[in-house]
């Protein structure tokens, strides 16, 4: 048997012994971020359901200038409330998510046929009362064009005077496309899934062998270190690839549990789609594994790898956080950076989009040129003397 083999058994077997460690590697690490990641948009989906569908509760100043307004607003199903003594420390408090106020001079205003104001008192940095803000902005601006065109009929004058362009909205969304909002943290999930999942092995392998002493009897056998950093190198690299393959068969369980279809958006985790993202994102592990093993060689001890591996892991969240800062359109040369084209191919399949395969095979073979790049980084570590000596 190859000594690589031999070491690569020998990392499997010593990796899988550990109970803990399985269990936080497939279980906390593999299946919770699935889980936890279906509970969020669960979640989501049906606190905005029940708040688009609960009547709109408005608080209302100064009603009695008004009576025409609340009336229709009545007629929408809106339930007006009494204002707070104070609406803007109600709002500021959170007690209220939108207070109208109907100043004195609305009567006057309405019958001279002018503009007569509304105040519509918001905090537009609360995100729960966003929903709220908007359905109440729809219904007084819905109000104000059917006045609008009144006036203009009384006149005599076609409301179409005032609106020589209609807007036509021609969706080219489809359900499943939709669905790719929703969905824009899975690539994140997968990327984290493959670099957790060697995490400790790759730490263990190496900084914990030599802060436990076994690594240099290792070490002086008659082989050499490339062919013993390798088997450690392609053992870390089958437990990231597991768990990838794990946590995409924990997508596609908990994905159609997902109420997508309430709120018009289809999620398609299937076998074929989960295929094709293992394909994809699969050769990262490759990168992930000589990351991890590199830092882990040049790291002093068990803890300090530990921790620079950690904050390590953060660093697929990059092109993540970058994309839903500024979004671009796909350029052909971003499906040769690893991580950004691995955000934008699982971004497609999410959405339904047809791969271009060669885009793919351009993501797949830069991605293992680089892995390789970091693999023999790796490997000169492991030719430093001083390797096997504990801090």
């Amino acid at each position: 048997m190859s000594p690589w083999r031999i070491v690569f058994l020998k990392e499997v077997r010593e990796n899988m012994r550990d109970r803990r460690t399985m269990f936080s590697t497939f279980v906390l690490g593999t299946l919770m971020g699935p889980i936890l990641f279906a509970g969020l948009i669960g979640l989501i989906i049906s606190v905005s359901l029940e708040r688009a569908e609960k009547p709109l509760e408005l608080p209302v100043v100064g009603a009695e200038h008004a009576p025409s307004l609340i009336a229709w607003l009545k007629n929408q199903g809106v339930r007006i409330e009494e204002a707070p003594a104070d609406p803007e420390a109600a709002i500021r408090r959170r007690d209220k998510d939108v207070v109208l106020r109907i100043p004195a001079e609305y009567g006057e205003q309405w019958r001279d046929g002018r503009a007569a104001t509304l105040e519509l008192i918001v905090d537009r940095s609360q995100q729960k009362a966003e929903q709220t803000i908007r359905r109440a902005e729809r219904l007084l601006n819905a109000y104000n064009g059917q006045i609008a065109g009144q006036r203009l009929i009384v006149r005599g004058i076609s409301p179409e005077v005032v609106q020589p362009i209609l807007i036509a909205d021609v969706d080219q969304s489809t359900p499943q496309s939709r669905s790719g909002m929703l969905l824009a943290m899975l690539p994140y999930f997968l990327i984290l899934t493959v670099f957790a999942g060697g995490n400790y092995l790759a730490t263990d392998a190496t900084a914990g062998e030599r802060e436990r002493q076994s690594l240099e009897p290792l070490l002086i056998n008659p082989v050499s270190r490339g062919q013993i950093m390798s088997g450690k190198l392609i053992a870390t690299f089958a437990f990231a690839v597991a768990s990838l393959a794990l946590s995409l068969v924990a997508f596609s369980l908990v994905t159609p549990l997902l109420p997508v279809e309430k709120i018009g958006m289809i999620v398609k985790m299937g076998p074929a789609e989960c295929a094709m993202m293992f394909l994809i994102v699969a050769p990262l592990g490759l990168i992930g594994a000589g990351l991890l093993t590199s830092v882990s060689a040049f790291a002093k001890g068990f803890r300090e790898a530990q921790t620079y591996n950690t904050l390590l892991i953060i660093m697929p969240a990059i092109p993540s956080m970058l994309m839903a800062l500024n979004p671009v359109k796909p350029a052909d040369w971003m499906y040769s950076v690893p991580l950004l084209s691995h955000q934008l191919l699982i971004e497609q399949t999410v959405r339904g989009e047809s791969l271009v395969m060669w885009q793919v095979g351009l993501s797949i073979v830069s991605t293992l040129i680089v892995g390789v790049i970091i693999g023999a980084i790796a490997a000169r570590l492991y030719h430093r003397e001083h390797l096997a000596i504990s801090a």
